[in-house]
């Protein structure tokens, strides 16, 4: 099959450290052509990919100060996928660009969908669903719908990542994590404060967006600072993460928001690390409430549920992940939903009897 795939030009793909939709369309970009499909990546020209690259732009925007206005950017890579579309190049199109695609592809004929990567219970987002109700979207939780139930959803695929990308490591858990944004909606303050009434020590392996400057300097700073049991280690990368998460006791996720996915949560189970979270979004999908970790409601559950940890088996968290969240099933659950919006756009020959 000939698949386009259109990721967002913020972050290359993959990123060099932060960037979740980026990460995953590099992983089901590669599984794609393992499993010998034809695929074209429309990325940053700085992406490293096993399929064929196609760079609107030659560096990630977030990595490139002199670009100010990204969204033109991503208007012309839109643009070059159409008129590749009018040369046939592509038997199918699947963008991450959450509702750009919407307007223009609708007027084409190749098929397409979109993988909604963010949140969606803000108030503009209704009237977006409502103009492009019949639009073929693809969840990442069945939770992500809730608030747009009227979107044309084709199916819930949730993320996966290589198997052997993240493994678990011979080391004695001694910590508690936190992993990924720091951010006031990834409650790395209520992570702290969970971590202070167990008494066990807690790093933090996380990156801060300009955005989130002043809500670090004011409120998590000085919590770290203060506090002898609390380490900040900074932004990490794929290499280091699996010593990071099988060196923890439990990672903590105390969300306070409608969390689509949170790849987070499979990467500790990729290394048999049990996940604390919050009962938000798409959490009580993700964990497997008493096998791979706990689902909670507030800081003293959370409390509660760190003293269970040791109960957990590490390995039978791990089989869990190899279960439900490879970058194999990943790509082979989009090519099947691929192959059904491909097979719903052939035309149809109507049968005309004689009588008529």
């Amino acid at each position: 099959m000939r698949i386009a795939q259109v990721a967002p030009l913020t972050e290359a793909v993959p990123p060099k450290l932060y960037g979740g939709t980026e990460r995953v369309v590099h992983w089901l970009t590669e599984e794609l052509v393992a499993l010998g499909n034809e695929v074209t990546l429309f990325a940053s020209g700085d992406s490293r990919t096993s399929a064929k690259l196609d760079a609107t732009w030659p560096k990630a925007l977030r990595l490139d100060g002199s670009v100010r206005d990204p969204n033109a950017l991503h208007m012309v890579m839109l643009e070059r996928v159409r008129q590749k579309c009018d040369d046939e190049e592509f038997d199918f199109l699947h963008f991450h660009l959450d509702y750009y695609p919407f307007s223009l592809f609708s007027r084409q004929p190749t098929p397409f969908l979109t993988t909604l990567h963010g949140r969606l219970d803000l108030p503009e987002h209704q009237p977006v669903f409502d103009t492009f109700a019949s639009v073929p979207v693809i969840s990442i939780s069945n939770a992500q719908r809730r608030p747009v139930p009227q979107a044309n959803w084709v199916r819930t695929i949730h993320h996966g990542l290589p198997e052997q990308l993240l493994t678990p490591q011979a080391m004695r858990p001694s910590y508690l994590a936190v992993l990924g944004r720091i951010a006031p909606e990834k409650g790395v303050d209520r992570a702290i404060k969970i971590a202070v009434r167990c008494g066990i020590p807690l790093k933090i392996a996380a990156k801060v967006d300009r955005a989130d400057q002043d809500y670090y300097d004011e409120l998590i700073r000085p919590l770290i600072e203060q506090n002898p049991l609390v380490e900040y280690i900074g932004e990490i990368g794929d290499p280091e993460k699996s010593e990071f998460l099988s060196g923890a006791i439990g990672l903590l996720v105390p969300i306070d928001w409608p969390e689509p996915f949170g790849l987070v949560m499979i990467e500790a189970m990729a290394c048999g690390t049990p996940v604390i979270a919050y009962n938000r979004g798409s959490v009580a999908e993700i964990i497997d409430d008493g096998l791979t970790g706990f689902v909670v409601e507030d800081e003293t559950s959370a409390v509660a549920a760190v003293g269970r940890l040791s109960a957990l088996s590490r390995q039978a968290i791990r089989k869990q992940f190899e279960a439900r969240f490879t970058a194999r099933r990943m790509a082979l659950d989009y090519l099947s939903a691929y192959r059904g919006l491909m097979e719903a756009a052939k035309p149809r020959i109507k049968l005309v009897s004689s009588a008529e």
